[in-house]
């Protein structure tokens, strides 16, 4: 059974920082290339970051310098340090091997101004 569990949200203001993790279960998480995607109210689900196995990275350009993905083979986890937060960042964050279809519940992030 696959589980995607995210962690780590909350209320921040803005120019905060948050760390979102995502732990895995039930995959072959090493060899998988990870995702972070978001929702904002009204809108449509947008790719945030990716993760490749082997490491390379890849940003949407709303958050790259301000948004870091990484990864723990060994806690089969990946996370995303988002920094220099905006109003324009709050959504429900969530993580995803999608050329799967595998998603977590999402974490709720909400940045005040």
């Amino acid at each position: 059974q696959v589980q995607l569990v995210e962690s780590g949200g909350g209320l921040v203001q803005a120019g905060g920082s948050l760390r979102l993790s995502c732990a895995a279960s039930g995959i072959t998480f090493s060899s998988s290339a990870m995702s972070w995607y978001r929702q904002a109210p009204g809108k449509q689900r947008e790719w945030v970051a990716r993760i490749s196995s082997s490491g390379t990275t890849n940003y949407a350009d709303s958050v790259k310098g301000r948004f870091t993905v990484s990864r723990d083979n060994a806690k089969n986890s990946v996370y995303l340090q988002m920094n220099s937060l905006l109003p324009d960042d709050t959504a429900v964050y969530y993580c995803g091997v999608t050329s799967r279809g595998y998603w977590g519940q999402g974490t709720q992030v909400t940045v005040s101004s």
